[in-house]
């Protein structure tokens, strides 16, 4: 038999990782541990959603929270471009450095301060590299063009498009591109060739596509991930519930 695989997934959430994500390479870890193979961190770096990076830490005297989030280059990447073509706004880096001694150790202000990556999901990346949460895993990422050719064809999809001088993530909705303004309202675009490089998956078609590119034999999910994935689409997978862990919105430091 092939060495087990084992596999998490999130999208970049926090430039300090959330407590949830935390609690995944550790259950990650463990698990290893008992079984051996190897860890994939499924990094679903094609999510649009800019309130996923919102970074909640801990004022260290007062313990009162603050939520830090990034800012980015103009209006249209900040609702619709996916998390690696996010480009952040000049000045976001050193502004948030200043702020951040009174939350986080030297340490790992230091490695926030070297960080200097200029998308969203890359300087997210770097700062857990840095943390060394990433030590030995191998990393997966759904915005990687290489990933998304050799992933299997689906039907409900996003595609990455043009749109007012940027890139977009738009989803294909009864074979039209729309991009979602909020609660009904949607901004339609014009079609446009799509090629397999553009396209990623939908929450309902995340697992498959997703499958087809890790081939893990066990799953690590959150309580939230539980209840929408399709677990009929992968029977082969062993699905283990991640460590509990407290405050888990809160950003790991």
């Amino acid at each position: 038999m092939s060495a087990p695989v084992i596999c998490f997934g999130q999208q970049p959430c926090g430039f300090f990782p959330r407590r949830f994500l935390y609690a995944k390479f550790q259950t990650a870890r463990r698990l290893q541990s008992e079984i051996g193979g190897e860890i994939v961190f499924f990094l679903h770096d094609s999510d649009h959603d800019l309130r996923e990076t919102q970074t909640i830490l801990r004022h260290r005297k007062t313990d009162a929270p603050a939520t830090l989030n990034f800012t980015v280059e103009n209006k249209v990447q900040r609702k619709w471009s996916p998390l690696f073509l996010k480009r952040i706004a000049p000045g976001w880096h050193a502004t948030t450095a200043r702020q951040l001694g009174a939350y986080v150790s030297a340490e790992r202000l230091e490695a926030f301060k070297q960080n200097t990556a200029t998308n969203v999901a890359e300087f997210c990346l770097e700062q857990y590299r840095r943390m060394g949460l990433l030590d030995g895993i191998r990393v997966v990422r759904s915005g990687d063009p290489a990933v998304r050719t050799v992933a299997c064809d689906v039907t409900d999809y996003f595609a990455d498009v043009p749109h007012e001088g940027q890139i977009v993530r738009a989803r294909m909705m009864d074979g039209v591109l729309k991009l979602h303004e909020g609660g009904e309202s949607y901004v339609t675009l014009p079609p446009c060739p799509i090629t397999k490089e553009q396209i990623s998956p939908t929450r309902d078609t995340r697992l498959r596509w997703m499958q087809k590119v890790v081939r893990c034999t066990h799953y690590i999910a959150g309580a939230g991930e539980q209840a929408y994935l399709r677990k009929e689409d992968a029977p082969e997978i062993t699905f283990v519930s991640r460590d509990a862990i407290d405050r888990s919105d809160e950003a790991y430091h």
